[in-house]
């Protein structure tokens, strides 16, 4: 973090360039292992199931790697899933069957697969994450196989769900953000797309995230923090309210307006309306209950059951917040850099005030 804090505020966009861009080698090596594994579940994979498609999401899908640092997500949607309810009954199994005919074939790939231990959260196993490595490469990727119900068919840019769709997804009763992974195109394409200065900018959020979590695990192991994905909506959220989607902007002000968005965590209420619309009385209601609730709230843009900004951790990162504050990233000489005048709620259309909780 000192080299980050070290660095001037002019200076941000060099940063970016010479330490947090991945190198093509890298991302050549991480589209390499995703290949790979594409094709062994849809030619080599034996399992009463057909591969409809594949969706590569994390930061590899949206085009936001830092170098050396990859959480490439393969979503894999199967024909054994007729329903959200079905994803829920047969995950685990299918996840084991796929963790049996990698171990099965392993030595006869043209890759090394290491399988990490399975992280069970409360409803079940929800992935396989695997750690792979080229035979002619040092360099590993990991990579997390999750298994999805393919409710959405193949997509364009410019799809929006019908609001069936998701009328479907709350009826289904699951836990907030349980079958988020049927929406991964969507989430994706909502950063992929995203102009090239503001995926820079998000680097740099999430090499301060990173960092974060790194310095506060050296001295509390099992402490939690925000998911990253919170992190970067809420970089998104800034750009836009901020500069009116401009594509060309001062990164240190966007910088900073993220760090100050973090100190006003206990104020956040944000949320979008490019999938789904507040206007359809189920969808609507629902949102509104979450938009309504105890802050932070920062709302899936595509999925209306899912808060990512629940967790702990927002008080260790708002601290760090004030702290980056104070250092020549986020100075111009002995001034504060400018923040963009963002308020930390949305105002919602119908009623301008209903959503600002102070």
């Amino acid at each position: 973090m000192e080299l980050l804090y070290e660095t001037p505020s002019n200076k941000l966009d060099a940063y970016i360039t010479k330490y947090l861009l991945p190198s093509k080698e890298f991302q050549e090596n991480v589209q390499d292992a995703v290949h790979r594994i594409c094709s062994f579940l849809k030619e080599r994979c034996s399992m009463d199931a057909r591969v409809i498609k594949t969706v590569k999401g994390g930061s590899a899908g949206k085009g936001t790697t830092l170098d050396d640092n990859s959480d490439a997500d393969l979503v894999i949607f199967l024909s054994c899933f007729s329903s959200y309810q079905d994803q829920a009954q047969k995950r685990a199994s299918v996840i084991s069957i796929i963790e049996q005919n990698l171990f099965r074939c392993h030595r006869s790939l043209a890759f090394k697969v290491d399988i990490l231990p399975p992280q069970v959260k409360g409803e079940g196993r929800r992935s396989l994450s695997l750690t792979m490595q080229s035979r002619k490469k040092k360099e590993a990727v990991e990579v997390d196989i999750l298994p999805a119900f393919d409710v959405l068919g193949q997509i364009t840019l410019s799809y929006k769900p019908p609001p069936k769709v998701y009328i479907a997804l709350i009826q289904a009763g699951g836990k907030p953000g349980e079958f988020n992974t049927s929406f991964t195109e969507l989430q994706r394409n909502f950063v992929k797309h995203c102009p090239a200065k503001v995926k820079s900018l998000l680097r740099l959020v999430k090499h301060w995230y990173k960092e974060c979590k790194k310095a506060l695990r050296e001295v509390h192991p099992s402490v939690s923090l925000p998911p990253k994905f919170a992190l970067e909506l809420l970089t998104i959220y800034a750009w836009e309210e901020g500069t009116g989607r401009e594509e060309q902007f001062s990164t240190a002000e966007g910088f900073c307006t993220v760090m100050n968005l973090l100190v006003q965590y206990k104020m956040l209420c944000i949320y979008w309306t490019e999938y789904y619309s507040l206007e359809e009385p189920t969808i609507g209601a629902h949102v509104k209950e979450h938009l309504k609730g105890q802050r932070p709230v920062i709302m899936d843009p595509a999925d209306p059951t899912a808060n990512v900004a629940r967790g702990k951790g927002w008080d260790r990162l708002s601290m760090e917040a004030l702290i980056c504050l104070t250092m020549p990233c986020c100075k111009k000489g002995s001034e504060p850099v400018t923040s963009w005048n963002v308020q930390p709620a949305k105002k919602f259309a119908e009623d301008q005030n209903w959503c600002v909780l102070l």
